[in-house]
């Protein structure tokens, strides 16, 4: 079987001592205990949904609910395009 080829953003941040890599574009999360193992096991995550959706004959209903384009017969993901730190102000919710 052919492979496809795609762009996805992935975040990756720092929570405690774990890593966490997450891609708004699946809505698909992976920890490890350094950056790279949560970048390796995100990779091998994907591969299992596309692996799974495949087999459930689902791609395009999952891909699409996931905000994907069909473009000629391939699936554009959503891209984030841009990130920032912003400050909030909510009621105190801790004592």
């Amino acid at each position: 079987m052919g492979k496809v080829q795609f762009a996805l953003s992935v975040i990756v941040i720092k929570e405690g001592d774990s890593f966490i890599a997450y891609s708004p574009a699946l809505d698909l999360s992976t920890a490890g205990e350094t950056y790279a193992e949560a970048k390796k096991r995100f990779e091998e995550a994907v591969g299992i949904f596309f692996e799974e959706i495949s087999q459930k004959n689902t791609v395009d209903k999952a891909l699409t609910e996931l905000g994907w384009q069909k473009q000629n017969n391939e699936y554009l993901p959503p891209m984030v395009v841009g990130s920032q730190t912003e400050n909030f102000s909510v009621p105190r919710f801790v004592n």
